[in-house]
């Protein structure tokens, strides 16, 4: 699950290379040391097609986060319509999200973005635009469609229920690996998931939801 994106049937090659080379660079050195000449230069292109692509490293940023993000939703999406209940498709997307969120190269733009924040407001805008923003309003959605479904209370919020699965799941563990903690065990990632799936459904499930069966464990 590499944020250094492998080239889409849709993407060019020079894009792809592009997006790349800039990937390895932020992680690699970080983003101030980074300069559209040396992501040039890395991807074997001229300093004229990396700008006629990007109109910047914060564009060139966001579209790093961007793509991988919606590589991750339309597995996400994939997961959700195939799921037979409201436990198994929270707990597949919560596996996924989770295990995205804390692989080691999501926690290396993760806390270059945190470092370089109060230095390059552009960067902490374009990331969260790209990643955290778009991975909530598509949650959003999520859990618009899980009420459709008669899945969660009708009487729900859904902005304000994305908001607390999130929180839910970006506790202790979370924590640990942003700080400089070792990526955790798919185990623990998923005891962790389990447990905020539970508790969200406590709050939000409809009562048919509450009283069937979890099947799919």
């Amino acid at each position: 699950m590499s944020l250094a994106l492998a080239p889409a049937a849709d993407l060019s090659p020079k894009r792809a290379a592009i997006l790349s080379a800039g990937a390895r660079l932020f992680m690699g050195v970080g983003y101030a040391s980074v300069s559209m000449d040396a992501v040039a230069r890395e991807a074997g292109v001229s300093k004229a097609t990396v700008y006629a692509h990007f109109s910047g490293k914060d564009a060139l940023f966001a579209a790093i986060v961007g793509d991988r993000c919606a590589a991750i939703a339309a597995q996400a999406e994939e997961l959700a319509s195939h799921a037979p209940s409201a436990h198994g498709a929270l707990r597949e997307l919560g596996r996924l999200w989770m295990r995205f969120l804390l692989h080691p190269d999501s926690m290396a733009i993760h806390r270059t973005v945190i470092a370089e924040c109060t230095r390059f407001p552009d960067l902490a805008r374009a990331f969260y635009e790209a990643g955290p923003a778009r991975g909530r309003a598509w949650l959003i959605r999520r859990m618009m469609e899980e009420q459709r479904q008669g899945r969660l209370r009708a009487d729900a919020d859904p902005a304000v229920a994305a908001d607390h699965l999130l929180g839910l799941l970006r506790g202790e563990l979370y924590l640990r690996t942003v700080l400089g903690g070792p990526p955790p065990e798919n185990a623990a990632i998923d005891a962790v998931v389990d447990q905020a799936v539970e508790v969200f459904l406590r709050a939000y499930g409809a009562p048919a939801t509450l009283s069937a069966p979890e099947t799919g464990r």
